[in-house]
């Protein structure tokens, strides 16, 4: 198999499956963080150990508002979570965020994962994370690339030579073409916004458990931030299932 057709189809199958390998990596982030606590390998002091998780709190949350950004102001169909049917656009977007990037959204889910990697306060592991991100996501915009070449053609062509891929350019910012849609976001981003608060208290909690070698649920902000982003993301989805959030082509 040439190069090209090996590219694309390792793409497509990641592509398919991008919502459940990078658990992988998460279990790996876990073992990681698990011997840096347990062996006290670069844990910082007390203070400042909260000071970083917030920090990487902010930047998981500016990952999850890049996301808002580009959902809001797509249409149906595109900037999707389609993963069972494969690759789908009904038109391609050119406005907004995507006059300046051509994948926002691995551009925010790089920031949202980022952050929690950065959680293992393991300097290695952040820089394997990187690494492999870069690796894992080129071949899904490889594959995703190809299929909005062959569907739009000279159109796709004209736009990305202008727009970068990865690194936001914004000297050809345009007005996004549609208005925001919150009833979208709220449907679509709550999986995001729910994880990233369970996943840090997550973190919080095996820290505390290897700390006093005793299970011991301390509440405090990342154990209320993980209950409220809970209950939020369960109305949300109930509201779904009603059909509350539903919009014309949107």
């Amino acid at each position: 198999m040439a190069l090209q057709e090996e590219l694309k189809t390792q793409g497509d199958f990641l592509f398919r499956n991008r919502s459940y390998l990078p658990l992988i990596i998460l279990g790996l982030g876990f073992a990681v963080f698990i011997h840096t606590e347990y062996y006290e390998i670069e844990t910082p002091d007390h203070w400042f150990s909260e000071l970083f998780e917030f920090a990487c709190l902010g930047i998981s949350l500016f990952g999850l508002f890049i996301r808002v950004v580009t959902v809001g102001f797509t249409p149906k169909n595109t900037s999707g979570r389609n993963t069972k049917s494969g690759q789908l656009a009904d038109e391609l977007n050119t406005t907004g965020i995507y006059s300046v990037v051509r994948h926002p959204l691995y551009l925010g889910n790089f920031f949202m994962w980022l952050g929690v990697a950065m959680l293992t306060e393991n300097t290695w592991f952040s820089i394997a994370f990187v690494l492999f991100y870069a690796f894992y996501y080129e071949r899904i915009m490889y594959a995703e690339e190809s299929f909005l070449r062959d569907k739009f053609g000279s159109v796709y062509m004209d736009w990305a030579i202008n727009v970068p891929a990865f690194i936001p350019s914004f000297k050809n910012y345009t007005k996004p073409k549609y208005e925001f849609s919150i009833k979208k976001v709220l449907k679509k981003e709550k999986n995001g916004f729910c994880a990233v608060f369970v996943l840090f208290w997550g973190f919080e909690l095996v820290g505390n458990l290897i700390e006093s070698e005793s299970f011991k649920i301390e509440y405090d902000f990342w154990f209320y931030g993980a209950i409220i982003s809970t209950i939020i993301y369960f109305v949300l989805k109930i509201m779904k299932k009603r059909k509350i959030f539903e919009e014309s082509n949107r």
